[in-house]
């Protein structure tokens, strides 16, 4: 049997750049170039119905339209039930713990992104200015649940911080995007190494670099970990296999805390069918209930209430 899918790590490009055109997230960085491809709410819909995905968590791709929210919105609108936005807001904004809890409300809205810009901003305001906490509060009183985007240089400094803020809201759910750990390094970052002259050398068997990233949240059950096409490609380019790696998480850290994404949309080296294949074939290595888990029951619990 082809257990069922739930997608926590969709980004949708729409093909009306009129409508929603590319917008940086900070004025002092450059308007994001157009992407050479589109993947529409009609696109998401159609691929998820081929490879038995019930739903998605829509990630607003914020490198690409910023704090604009609208296509992400509109396509839950047109599809509830199966896509469900998780939204980027400015969290140093004092507005926006009521802009956000008026999407909650009204627009369909399930969950909220705070996202590192770039690998040179080494700041922490982003995520846990007074600011910032206040939309931590929001999320936590409203239980959506917060996704976060580090890049790997991020690391020592973020978890750690992140374990404190993760602590002081033990039942709001906590999603590290791409796993927040070695095997987490984007494309971009490799880019930047290689330019740098850097080799790129991620650990190894057994731990994989968990044990010193991510392992220090094995007591703090809140905290729950995404393994993407980002992931997939390390893996990839390593000669590790992705199911080892998802086994030496569930070991650690439980069978209810990995999830899967796709990063369609984002992440374009495979196709949606050979996405959903790469995800299963993850789960090798686990018991069934710990499968189904992985691939659809932790998501659907988070996302939209149902793990059926």
């Amino acid at each position: 049997m082809t257990l069922p899918l739930f997608d926590t790590h969709a980004h949708l490009i729409s093909d009306d750049w009129d409508t929603y055109p590319p917008k940086p997230l900070r004025p002092d960085l450059p308007v994001p170039k157009k992407p050479d491809y589109t993947v529409t709410a009609e696109d998401l819909i159609r691929l998820m119905d081929e490879q038995n995905v019930s739903g998605a968590a829509l990630v607003q791709r914020g490198h690409l339209y910023g704090y604009d929210n609208g296509y992400i919105l509109a396509a839950a609108q047109r599809y509830p039930g199966r896509l469900h936005p998780v939204v980027i807001l400015d969290a140093q904004d004092p507005a926006t713990p009521d802009v956000y809890r008026d999407m909650v409300a009204n627009q369909g809205v399930r969950g909220f992104r705070l996202a590192g810009l770039r690998p040179w901003f080494l700041d922490t305001a982003w995520m846990s200015s007074p600011q910032a906490m206040e939309m931590w509060k929001t999320c936590a009183e409203l239980g959506t649940p917060v996704t976060l985007l580090f890049f790997m240089n991020q690391l020592p400094y973020m978890l750690p911080l992140l374990k404190i803020i993760a602590q002081q809201f033990p039942d709001l759910p906590i999603l590290l995007d791409h796993g927040g750990m070695p095997y987490g390094m984007t494309q971009y970052e490799v880019g930047l190494a290689k330019a740098d002259g850097r080799d790129v050398v991620l650990p190894r068997a057994p731990h994989f670099g968990i044990d010193t990233t991510i392992g220090l949240f094995e007591d703090t059950p809140n905290v729950m970990f995404k393994i993407t096409e980002i992931n997939m490609e390390r893996f990839e380019a390593e000669g590790v296999r992705a199911a080892h790696v998802v086994r030496r998480m569930v070991d650690s850290f439980g069978p209810d805390r990995v999830t899967w994404g796709s990063d369609v949309g984002q992440s374009m080296l495979w196709d949606y069918t050979q996405k959903a294949a790469m995800a299963r074939a993850a789960a090798d290595f686990l018991t069934e209930d710990e499968a189904r888990k992985f691939l659809h029951d932790n998501a659907a619990a988070v996302y939209s209430g149902d793990a059926r």
